[in-house]
């Protein structure tokens, strides 16, 4: 069958796998790391976990994305084109600000919980986003342009049929960048308060427990891997389109 073939299918289902089998897999990391008194992680199901992560790479992933194409594409229009440097410093300063001085920040006002992770992980994340958005949209070929406004489009139609479909691939593989490292950072969300793949990582430094950091760092390593291959698909996909249209 095809789809045994596809090493996609069988990294989800050996991230399904760990996930169900990890809580049972005590004889394991007891023969890796003798001598630990609690081997396996078990205070919150992987399951539960694992969900509570990628609704928090989910929900800043979206906003970002919104924030990060929307600021490119405004830029890019006559009227924002003054704009540009202003709004490419603020999303470095955003990339370059650690995310665990935001939740320092964010923490004493917003409280504990997922909401200063999101605000976290939306700084880290945009610009990648709109540094994708910035270079698909300018690479688009000037004749390309003008051809779509010599048959009569509108801006909005240029932007819409043209500029946003030529410029996808670059638009993805940024998307693809910022979604990859929000999955790794995510898990210091675990250090306010949020439940994520994190938590037994935190949990395990705290207490110097290795097999606590091994179980949550190879989930997150594997969640990363999983995605990653799935922007890839996409980004195959997009480029067959464009070949055939």
């Amino acid at each position: 069958m095809k789809w045994m073939r596809d090493p996609l299918i069988w990294l989800v289902l050996l991230f399904i796998a760990l996930l169900i089998l990890m809580p049972h897999s005590a004889g394991v990391f007891s023969a890796l790391f003798p001598g630990l008194p609690r081997p396996v992680y078990q205070q919150e199901s992987f399951i539960n976990l694992t969900l509570a992560h990628f609704w928090l790479v989910a929900v800043s992933s979206v906003l970002a994305i919104v924030l990060g194409v929307g600021a490119g594409i405004v830029v890019t229009r006559p009227f924002g084109r003054e704009f540009r440097p202003l709004v490419e410093t603020i999303a470095a300063i955003g990339q370059t600000f650690p995310p665990v001085a935001v939740l320092a920040i964010a923490v004493p006002v917003i409280g504990f919980g997922q909401e200063p992770a999101i605000i976290a992980l939306i700084l880290y994340g945009v610009l990648p986003i709109l540094q994708g958005t910035l270079a698909g949209i300018s690479a688009v070929p000037a004749s390309v342009m003008s051809v779509a406004e010599g048959v009569g489009m509108s801006a909005w139609q240029r932007l819409r049929n043209v500029e946003l479909p030529l410029a996808a691939p670059v638009i993805i593989a940024g998307i693809r960048t910022s979604v990859i490292i929000n999955i790794g950072t995510a898990t210091i969300a675990s250090t306010v308060g949020a439940n994520t793949l994190g938590t037994p990582i935190i949990i395990g430094l705290s207490g110097f427990n290795t097999a606590y950091i091994v179980q949550g760092a190879v989930l997150v390593a594997l969640a990363a891997i999983v995605v990653d291959r799935g922007f890839e698909r996409l980004a195959s996909y997009l480029s067959r389109h464009r070949r055939e249209q």
